[in-house]
């Protein structure tokens, strides 16, 4: 881990990237494309995104990308309680 990099927990993340979501209507990213975006591994990545989709945050779209349920308000997602690491 270099000096640059800090540790952030799970909630962190998880309100982050809602945010994004909710600040940018219409917001569409592919897995790979949110791993860069928000610097996560991609165990991490597949698990934020897994439990953002089961609590009805998220919807896969049929060529794998991630878009916002036009309804959806921010959520407590249940993820793993290990920390991710995020640049």
């Amino acid at each position: 881990m270099t000096p640059e990099t800090r540790r952030v927990t799970n909630d962190e993340v998880l309100r982050r990237v809602q945010g994004e979501f909710l600040e940018m209507p219409g917001l569409r990213v592919t897995e790979a494309q949110a791993r860069r975006l928000w610097g996560l591994d991609a165990a991490s990545c597949d698990a934020l995104l897994g439990a953002l989709v089961e609590a009805k945050f998220l919807f896969k779209t049929r060529d794998g990308a991630f878009m916002r349920i036009e309804s959806a308000t921010a959520v407590k997602a249940s993820l793993r309680s290990r920390t991710i690491a995020a640049a």
